[in-house]
This record gives structure tokens, sequence and C-alpha cells, in this order.
């Protein structure tokens, strides 16, 4: 059985280049932005363009949800908000979850950046959390974020043919999964480090 109290905590956990922090208000504006932006809606299938009001209201509610993790992604070297990732739709008695990641910009891309935000992620929900297993789906046209997820451990499962109509052409969504062992075979433990650092690790 996993630990349920390892979602409701909202940890800080920090790498290299990026920490992963609770999403809160305060993150709101950066990431209406993002929302706003033709590259990064197309990479998550976002039809729906949302209001500043509804971002708002949206992080301001992250806090209270007990089942699950959204975090934001904060640059370490100048504070930049970077983009945001949920750990959700957790199954306790499976031990199981899904998972989901966006970067704010194209600009934020091909820098290892979300690499190194799903394994600090990925390390919290199987070390911490407990979980046996982490899904997601990606469209199969997102070949840096398949590479990405790979090298962190996940392997293709299926396809979800024509998932996304985009500007009159039709998209496979891929589902991609890791376990456990996947992701230590893939990643191993941080170098010099031995896991993710959290803000309770360090008082």
């Amino acid at each position: 059985m996993i630990d349920m109290s390892a979602l409701r905590e909202k940890p800080t956990l920090s790498g290299d280049h990026v920490r992963l922090v609770p999403l809160a208000e305060e993150h709101a504006e950066a990431l209406y932005e993002s929302t706003q932006d033709p590259e990064t809606r197309r990479l998550m299938g976002t039809h729906r363009i949302f209001t500043l009001g509804e971002v708002r209201e949206w992080c301001a509610e992250r806090a209270a949800q007990p089942d699950r993790l959204d975090l934001a992604i904060i640059e370490q070297a100048g504070d930049r908000h970077l983009g945001e990732l949920s750990l959700m739709d957790v199954d306790r008695y499976n031990e199981s979850a899904a998972y989901r990641i966006a970067l704010s910009a194209i600009e934020f891309t091909g820098r290892g950046l979300g690499r190194e935000a799903t394994r600090l992620l990925l390390e919290y929900a199987f070390e911490r959390i407990g979980l046996h297993r982490v899904s997601l789906e990606v469209y199969a046209f997102n070949m840096r974020a398949i590479a990405a997820y790979r090298a962190c451990g996940f392997a293709v499962e299926g396809r979800l043919r024509d998932a996304l109509l985009w500007e009159g052409r039709r998209h496979d969504a891929l589902v991609m999964s890791v376990l456990e062992r996947d992701f230590r075979r893939a990643m191993g433990p941080f170098p010099g480090r031995g896991g993710a650092r959290s803000a309770a690790d360090h008082g």
C-alpha cells in the first residue's frame, strides 16, 4: 500500500538545474502565459484557452488536493518559472499513477530540464510514495519528449490512434509507462547524492 501522506505533503525537490515547488497562486501568471503559447498548446493537445482567473483559481486550489501532486518547475539559477508537472489519478490499491509535464516555452526544451524534473518526480514517486507504476500519454509527433521519457525508463505500451485533431490533421498518442525497476535500471542513483533532495532533508 502506498503512503498517501506523501501526496498531502507537497514537497520541494531540488536537482542540479531545477527545483520542484508546490504549485500555488504565485505561479498563476507564468502558467497562464504558457497556456497562450500556440506551440505549447499543440504539444499538450490543449484546444481550450483559459482565462487568467481560471488559471489563478486552479493554482490556488492545488495545496488542498490530498490525492495528487502539482508542482511548479523553477530554474535553480535565476528562479525563472519553467513549467509545471502533475502526478495524478493515483490508484492506491494497484500502486500506480499518471504523470504529465508541460514546459512553459520552447526555449526551455532540448536542455535536459524536463528530463531532470521528471527524474526528480519519479524518484519521489517510487521512493517516498511507494508507487510501482507511473504512466503517461504523449503525442507521437513529440519526438523530443518521447526520447526524454525513454531516458527515464518509460517504455511504449500502446497507441491511441487519431487521438488528437489539430488544425485539420489527426495524430496518434502513445501510451508509455515506467515501473520502479525500469527507472532504477535507466537512471540509477543521482551522482553523488543517492536520491532527490527534498526540503525536509535539509531542515
